[in-house]
């Protein structure tokens, strides 16, 4: 299944025209520090046909199409390929995800939630490991180095294969679940 994209300038307008089914696929920590109105929190990490099918049970017009949100972009286009083999409605990507939507206008609502993304959280750790591997293979033993070569592989990986494991590691953190 191929998936269409909307830009976000399109998608505000669309959006405050109402009745839209909107699957926000970032972490339930994510999704408390700052989200949309009217969306279903469905983070990517825990997407398969059967959490897809049974969000959709409830809130779903099944002749309206379904817009994929999440941060920037890179979660929407994982989904799709989860969902690949559903039976779905149409899915549309919304371009440059929550990103976008801010920067043209969107109303969002901040929660007391002062979490880093998850985008930031790869940063942070890959910076972190590549730092320690450097320092412990000039202090400690050469063989130190591999930490930062394997950090180094992992994200070109990331860049041609556009997936990221760390990122789905940290998405399953306990600092990235929502305290009840």
């Amino acid at each position: 299944m191929n998936a269409t994209k909307i830009s976000a300038p399109l998608f505000v307008q669309q959006y405050q025209q109402g009745g839209n089914t909107i699957i926000d696929l970032r972490t339930e920590a994510e999704i408390a520090s700052e989200s949309i109105n009217h969306c279903i929190n469905l983070p990517v990490q825990v997407l398969d046909e059967a959490s897809f099918t049974q969000a959709l049970s409830s809130h779903q017009n099944k002749d309206r199409p379904v817009y994929l949100l999440c941060q920037s972009g890179k979660r929407a286009e994982m989904a799709i390929e989860k969902l690949k083999r559903c039976d779905t409605p149409q899915l549309i990507i919304i371009e440059g995800g929550l990103n976008a939507l801010k920067l043209n206008g969107i109303e969002v609502i901040n929660g007391s939630n002062n979490m880093i993304s998850l985008e930031r959280q790869i940063r942070i750790a890959a910076g972190a490991l590549t730092l320690l591997g450097v320092i412990l293979g000039g202090i400690i033993n050469p063989i130190y180095y591999y930490l930062s070569a394997f950090v180094g592989t992992g994200l070109m990986f990331s860049g041609i294969t556009d997936t990221c494991g760390m990122g789905l590691l940290l998405a399953k953190m306990p600092w990235n679940k929502v305290k009840q």
